[in-house]
């Protein structure tokens, strides 16, 4: 899936992302000071479409609000979905983060479509 966030030029950034539904919500994670974060606290206002895993889209474009997910409970819901999604290369991919500290500075956010 891509999300496209804007910044406040108006302009739209792009980003391909692994996601997960949760009761009806969409729920991705990144880094906590990328710059989708940095364009969700100012707006909600977001985009998403199919793609490829390289964010070539594949079909049509929805607007959506996108917030930050701050609850642990919540975070931990989406992370056992997005774990069951991906399987082994969500693991590693934790792993990695757990080995190098970023873990502990991701974010999560939940998209209402």
């Amino acid at each position: 899936m891509v999300l496209a966030t804007f910044r406040r030029s108006g302009a739209e950034v792009r980003t391909p992302v692994w996601f997960a539904a949760v009761d009806g919500r969409i729920y991705v994670f990144t880094a906590g000071e990328s710059g989708k974060v940095k364009r969700l606290r100012h707006s909600s206002r977001a985009r998403i479409a199919p793609s490829d895993m390289r964010g070539k889209v594949r079909g049509v474009w929805w607007d959506v609000a996108a917030r930050i997910v701050t609850a642990p409970g919540l975070i931990e819901r989406a992370h056992t979905a997005l774990r069951a999604k991906y399987r082994w290369r969500m693991r590693l991919g934790d792993l990695v983060s757990r080995l190098t500290g970023r873990i502990q500075h991701r974010t999560w956010i939940e998209i209402e479509i």
